[in-house]
């Protein structure tokens, strides 16, 4: 059994489209749209091609009309984007959204996984990072072995007391330095963190082609060329 993880697709459809293809089941750990101009087909691709998928604050942002609670750099650009993301999928786009479980447990060859967006006590919203001492206070179910999540778009494996905790990063807006679409594999019983580059600069000429305003299309062109937050506005 060979499994495609994925998380923080951000409607970026060349990212996606970098992605292997050799897999038997492809898992999603959350936000499938915003900040990206391909929202709608992003969607039906998942809706067709995933496993398993659970909602992400921006997923969750679109289907019910509230806040994603974006850290202050990306407000501007999330709120942007998501007029734009509203207005183009349709009721039953937003309603697949509205439908997402907040997590899901499944086992796979022996091996029991949990998956979230962000955190098992804060699943859409809770920031940490690789090295928080918060993962160790996490209460999961006895027998869970591995823990995936996403959210923070920076990949990580960390190894905890009795699970495996992994970050496969973001596909469509990573923050690691790399403007690269992340993932991470699983096959027999082994968790590896990969990436694959993709045509940046076409997706760039799609946001162009949006109703941004300047300094948002500008931050979000930077964050893609240079998979990192762009400096605060002097």
């Amino acid at each position: 059994m060979r499994v495609l993880i994925v998380s923080d697709l951000h409607a970026n459809l060349e990212a996606v489209r970098a992605l292997p293809s050799d897999f038997d089941r492809l898992w999603v750990l959350g936000d499938l749209v915003n900040y990206g101009a391909n929202p709608a087909e992003l969607v039906e691709l998942v809706r067709e091609k995933a496993a398993i998928v659970v909602r992400g604050n921006h997923d969750h942002s679109i289907g019910f009309d509230e806040d994603p609670r974006c850290s202050p750099r990306f407000r501007a650009m999330a709120e942007e984007t998501r007029s734009y993301t509203r207005s183009v999928l349709n009721q039953e786009q937003r309603q697949y959204l509205r439908d997402l479980p907040l997590d899901a447990t499944v086992a796979v060859d022996g091996t029991q996984f949990l998956m979230c967006h962000a955190a098992p006590s804060d699943p859409l919203f809770g920031y940490r990072e690789a090295e928080s001492p918060l993962w160790l206070t996490e209460e999961v179910a006895p027998g869970v072995g591995v823990e995936l999540v996403g959210h923070t778009h920076i990949p990580f494996h960390r190894f905890l007391e009795t699970r495996l905790l992994v970050n496969p990063g973001s596909v469509g807006q990573p923050k690691h330095g790399q403007p690269e679409a992340r993932y991470a594999i699983c096959e027999h019983g082994r968790i590896t963190l990969g990436a694959a580059p993709y045509d940046v600069e076409r997706t760039v000429a799609k946001l162009r082609r949006l109703s941004l305003s300047a300094g948002v299309f500008e931050d979000l062109a930077f964050v893609l060329r240079n998979g990192r937050v762009p400096s605060a506005p002097a």
